[in-house]
């Protein structure tokens, strides 16, 4: 290793060697300098205060700080040599085994009982006991707190707290913490992004001492500090990118599109059979009044499944074409797509029906426009979009092809939307003349910091009452392996149902033979667990075990269009019993006669799923039954999280729960920009406060600077922190 000096940009190779700096790329995607001094470590140990070695999970990748307890030489059965067993323990009566395979009297010497140690590997079990099988370690000096390392290579875990990177097997922690320290040596920090006057306001460290103080913490004290003002450049970079979008956006020009007295809205508003729910109509008012700005409006609309949010939207787009407008509705799905358009049209009835017979004077179309259309009907269809005689234009993806054109696109209603892409929604929005007005809708309840920080370019608007009619859900949890009896309870409790006149779903994870879509969760996973459950192959065991005598359907996203759809209507009909499906049914379907729903292989699901999918039933007058079958063991993580959504049906709580545990890179979209998550440190669930007065000074240092100029530092960071795809992404929701 050298002693160049070293800035963000030197490559590490110059710093640390060519050889570890491969392993540092390869493993770690680490190449510079400022790679390896923002991969920050996950946690700290602590010579006083140990792991606990009872919590960790088998099939774990751990880094364990403990002290050698015994070591036993013993000959190995199955082949020549010895095998060293070196037990180590935490100080909380938590013990791990440590096996070394052939004659390493040199490792028995080492590991003597007293010397402490960093102990890294691949947590299994043998006979009931944990064990780490060749484990990488380094010792940290002859044994007692407090005393110094033995070594050069073991100088950096010399301090009270001791940095425990995420590391690769090929790149144990102590390697990592060689490196920085290496780095650290002769490192010259940035020039301080971070404007003075904002340093001073919120009391936060400058970057030279924090990038130093989160590697090598002096003190708690110290490290608190330089965690705290790293979060903020994170909070500080994405709120900055938002409302700098939002003010471009407040400022661009856009077509308004006023309410008119008299008009279809009105028609409409005198044939709803009931009375819109206050929150419907606060949020009704809302919107008319950002359609009749001369701005585009960009609004997410979220609300409990059932809430009502389809005719919130469906009122705004009568608002457009009284305006003179078109408005499309995008959805996820054919199935959805499909939903929304008998829906609308049921909505709608003689105003939805322009041209035909009994049609009101004033009445407009309403066009269905799929990939799965015929070359006739597509052409049909295409002309009466073009042309303007559809107002309200219903789709899938295949309203993004070529060969759709609006006559005058007024308003983009975007429903689920976290099922698009940037560049699908970006084509949409392209096909007007101006940039039209959009709506996000999404029933996936959307946690503060998380509306702040992903949506925070849109105005937010909460549907949080569900309308009069709708029915009480019970949810349980059927716990397949322990308790078989439940599951056949499970199944007679479905027979009930139907033989009251409901209906019922049957949820199952994957579709069957053939590639995996987007609606099917993995084959197996990284624990050698069996493949999900299979519609294909659970429908015909249904049909000739448990609910033999009963109308099975079957619904999934590789039938062809015309086929689901057939099988969608005779389900809403009544003609089937039980739907067989995907969480193709996740969405907008609306069948008030479905009271039962059994999930099978449950903990395979994410909880804002397993949430979307319980909202199917219950949405009449009978109470709906949710019915989570798991094979999960009791106390284990994913048991926690089925028995978590059982005991609420509180969408908002949910939210939280599924926000602590997904990784803030998938909330923030990491996954679909096809880059790695840009915050390390930033917690949306638990730096609320934080996140909140970055967005406050980001609002008043744009509003005095909106593109930075006075603060060039200021916006490289927010360019390299929060790079352009990952502000287009942000900015379209």
């Amino acid at each position: 290793m050298t002693g160049e000096a070293a800035t963000v940009d030197t490559p590490l190779k110059k710093l640390v060697g060519e050889r570890t700096a491969k392993a540092l790329a390869g493993h770690l995607d680490l190449h510079t300098a400022g790679d390896l001094i923002y991969h920050f470590p996950r946690r700290y140990d602590e010579r006083g205060e140990h792991t606990d070695i009872r919590s960790l999970d088998v099939g774990e990748q751990v880094t364990v700080l403990a002290q050698v307890q015994r070591t036993a030489v013993r000959p190995m059965r199955q082949r020549r040599g010895n095998l060293l067993e070196v037990t180590v323990g935490d100080g909380s009566g938590g013990v791990l085994t440590c096996t070394f395979f052939g004659n390493q009297a040199w490792r028995e010497r080492e590991l003597r009982p007293g010397r402490w140690g960093l102990f890294a590997g691949k947590v299994t079990e043998f006979r009931g006991k944990r064990q780490l099988n060749g484990p990488e370690y380094v010792l940290l000096g002859e044994g007692g707190e407090g005393e110094a390392a033995a070594n050069e290579e073991v100088e950096e875990f010399a301090g009270a707290l001791i940095p425990v990177y995420p590391a690769a097997a090929a790149v144990p922690t102590w390697v990592i913490a060689r490196c920085v320290r290496v780095v650290l040596d002769t490192f010259t920090p940035p020039e301080d992004p971070l404007p003075a006057t904002v340093r001073a306001t919120r009391n936060l460290i400058d970057i030279g001492t924090a990038l130093r103080e989160i590697h090598r913490p002096t003190s708690k004290e110290a490290l608190y500090r330089a965690r705290r003002r790293l979060k903020w450049d994170e909070a500080f970079a994405v709120q900055l990118t938002l409302v700098q979008r939002k003010h471009r956006a407040a400022a661009s020009p856009g077509r308004a599109r006023p309410a008119k007295a008299g008009g279809l809205l009105d028609a409409f508003d005198a044939r709803l059979p009931y009375e819109l729910t206050s929150g419907q109509q606060v949020v009704g008012r809302e919107i008319a009044a950002d359609l009749a700005r001369a701005h585009p409006m960009h609004r997410l609309l979220q609300g409990e499944v059932g809430s009502g949010k389809t005719v919130v939207a469906l009122r705004a787009m009568l608002q457009v074409v009284d305006a003179g407008g078109q408005a499309a509705l995008l959805a996820p799905t054919e199935v959805l797509a499909a939903q929304h358009h008998r829906g609308i049209l049921d909505l709608l009835g003689p105003l939805g029906r322009a041209g035909e017979l009994g049609a009101a004077d004033d009445a407009t179309r309403v066009e269905l426009v799929t990939g799965s259309l015929g070359a006739a009907a597509r052409r049909r269809a295409l002309a009466e979009v073009a042309e303007g005689r559809a107002g309200i234009v219903l789709g899938t993806h295949a309203l993004l092809y070529e060969g759709v054109d609006f006559h005058d696109l007024g308003l983009v209603v975007v429903d689920e939307q976290h099922r698009f892409g940037v560049e699908q929604r970006d084509a949409l929005r392209a096909k007007a003349e101006q940039p039209p007005h959009v709506l996000v809708m999404t029933a996936t309840p959307i946690p503060r910091t998380v509306a702040m920080t992903v949506y925070g370019d849109l105005e937010t608007s909460t549907l949080s009452q569900l309308p009069q009619g709708r029915s009480p859900i019970a949810s349980h949890v059927v716990p397949a392996a322990e308790k078989p009896a439940f599951l056949d309870r499970a199944w007679r409790r479905l027979r009930e149902e139907v033989a009251k006149g409901h209906q019922a779903y049957v949820v199952c994870p994957r579709i069957g033979e053939g590639p995996v879509s987007d609606e099917e969760a993995p084959r197996e996973d990284d624990n050698g667990r069996r493949p999900p459950l299979a519609v294909t192959e659970v429908a015909p065991l249904l049909a000739e075990g448990p609910l033999h005598g009963l109308r099975i359907g079957v619904l999934h996203g590789r039938l062809p269009a015309d086929e689901k759809d057939a099988v969608m209507r005779a389900f809403a009909d009544g003609e089937l019993d039980v739907l067989v499906a995907t969480t193709v049914v996740e969405v907008g379907v609306n069948v008030p006669n479905a009271t039962v729903m059994i999930v099978l292989d449950a903990d395979r699901f994410g909880v804002s799923q397993l949430h979307q999918l319980r909202g199917r039933v219950g949405r009449g007058s009978a109470a709906g039954l949710c019915l989570l079958v798991t094979e999960a063991a009791e106390g284990s993580s994913a048991r926690e999280r089925l028995d978590a959504v059982a005991s609420t049906t509180d969408g908002f709580k949910l939210a939280e729960l599924d926000l602590e545990q997904r990784r803030e890179g998938d909330v923030l979209g990491a996954t679909q920009s096809g880059r790695r998550s840009h915050l390390r440190l930033l917690s949306l669930l638990r730096d609320t406060d934080l996140i909140r007065d970055a967005r406050a000074e980001a609002i008043e240092l744009v509003e005095e600077d909106p593109e930075l100029a006075r603060h060039p530092a200021l916006a490289a960071s927010v360019a390299a922190l929060v790079d352009e795809e990952r502000a287009e992404y942000l900015e379209k929701g």
